[in-house]
């Protein structure tokens, strides 16, 4: 069965996923709310200084992906910064349902981490190329040599040997720490993964504390603060080991011959907390904005692992608080309701409001909680986008929406990418300044819309 779009108000009587829809949405509303986090948070630290043990951080290395590169440059730093004790799991890539295209996002993982690097203050080789087979399980060798404390203090200079190509140091380091055979590391991975399983995750550059999970150095700020708030910061005087980023354009305008893309799709939390800022963005630095819609991961046939969509709900939750975004109310627009507004999606651009209607959906299926499965809702996001409703209906359900959503996939694809939102930078001349995936990359792509202005 499918579901059936209704003038009534509430849900379509005739979906048969409505009533696990509303739970699904009710519950993910209330989970992530600041009153929930910080009373789960408050359990935690009740726990911690019941048993009377120290803050412990757990961080989760995989040798050969770039943003665990960049977490290596930082773990020392952290555990001289707080008072915690903290503990270097080995892991190795992920596979399954959670990681959609694992070889696309290991090259990713690579060119971005050249890409925010410098702003972090960190090294980043200027190949994009993966480290040699051998090299890695050299690595991996030196790190299990070793227990998972003494990992920290060694785990930054083995991945700078590894990522630098330095044959001759990472012997030196074999020398000084061992090697672990091949059975040890096998050993040694397996063990890491098996927690990071049971903790309900599946990257490696990933930092857990106190039941919840930061990404690589982009979340390692959330962390710090939490951890200052714990009074658990010994130089609180100090910045931050990895500040959050915030986008500047500079003072310059360009005159729009820089184009920003901006692939999003209908169902992605993430979209809803930048899209708006994606779009003031481009408004304000003066480049030319081109919103290229896509199908949900899900609606392509791409699975979501209860595991990755519980992290992404947390995670755009506690980037949209930070941003001062509104957004947690949640009613879940999977399938028909995605569908019957990307049908009047030309329609709307063709009235020139296809941004707003784009705009209006999200922040009603994100952050109103209004149920766009019923013709009373899909009205609210079509008035409010600025456009009519009684001329809305005469375009609901027409084909012509499907090959220009297709079309935006490739082109996404071909640059790289597969998730939303992602973010290209094109030049004057339509060749590709940068390429990126990611909510928490639109402050890149604003440094190199600087940088172009500035070099005029």
């Amino acid at each position: 069965m499918t579901e059936k779009f209704e003038d009534q108000g509430g849900l379509a009587t005739s979906d048969p996923n409505r009533v696990a829809r509303w739970i699904t949405s009710r519950v993910m509303s209330a989970l992530f709310t600041d009153k929930r986090i910080n009373k789960r948070r408050a359990k935690v630290e009740r726990a911690r200084l019941k048993k009377k043990h120290p803050h412990q951080v757990e961080y989760f290395h995989h040798v050969d992906d770039g943003y665990s590169h960049l977490a290596a440059q930082v773990l020392v730093k952290v555990a001289e910064r707080y008072e915690i004790e903290v503990i270097c799991h080995l892991v190795s890539s992920a596979v399954g349902k959670n990681v959609a295209e694992p070889e696309m996002l290991a090259r990713l993982s690579r060119y971005d981490a050249r890409q925010i690097a410098p702003d972090y203050g960190l090294n980043f080789p200027e190949h994009v190329n993966a480290p040699s087979p051998n090299q890695v399980k050299k690595a991996q060798g030196i790190l299990a040599a070793v227990g998972v404390a003494e990992r920290v203090s060694i785990v930054g200079a083995v991945s700078c040997a590894l990522w630098q190509d330095d044959a001759l140091e990472l012997d030196r380091l074999a020398a000084v720490f061992g090697c672990a055979s091949d059975t040890e590391i096998e050993a040694a991975l397996a063990a890491g993964n098996s927690r990071r399983s049971r903790l309900k995750h599946y990257s490696g550059a990933m930092f857990f504390y106190g039941g919840e999970w930061y990404w690589g150095v982009d979340r390692l700020h959330h962390l710090e603060q939490r951890l200052t708030e714990l009074g658990a910061d010994r130089n609180g005087d100090a910045p931050m080991v990895a500040p959050r980023q915030e986008p500047n354009w500079g003072s310059i305008r360009d005159n729009g011959s820089l184009t920003l893309e901006v692939y999003v799709s209908l169902r992605s939390p993430y979209s809803a907390v930048i899209f708006d800022r994606a779009v003031t963005l481009a408004k304000n630095s003066g480049v030319t904005l081109s919103v290229r819609p896509v199908l949900p991961m899900v609606m392509r046939g791409v699975p979501a692992t209860p595991e990755k969509g519980m992290y992404i709900f947390m995670d755009a939750a506690r980037e949209a608080r930070v941003l001062g975004v509104d957004y947690g109310h949640f009613s879940d627009p999977i399938g028909e309701p995605a569908r019957q507004c990307y049908s009047l999606y030309p329609w709307a651009v063709a009235e020139g409001k296809g941004t707003e209607l784009i705009s209006s959906f999200l922040r009603h299926a994100f952050a109103l909680g209004v149920s766009t499965l019923s013709a009373r809702g899909l009205r609210k996001v079509v008035e409010s986008a600025g456009l009519d409703w009684s001329q809305a209906r005469t375009h609901l359900n027409r084909d012509g929406w499907q090959p220009l959503l297709e079309e935006n996939r490739l082109a996404m694809y071909e640059a790289g990418l597969w998730g939303v939102p992602s973010f290209r930078l094109l030049d004057s001349k339509g060749a590709t300044v940068v390429a990126l995936w990611g909510q928490d990359r639109l402050w890149v792509i604003a440094r190199e819309i600087r940088k172009k202005m500035q070099s005029h």
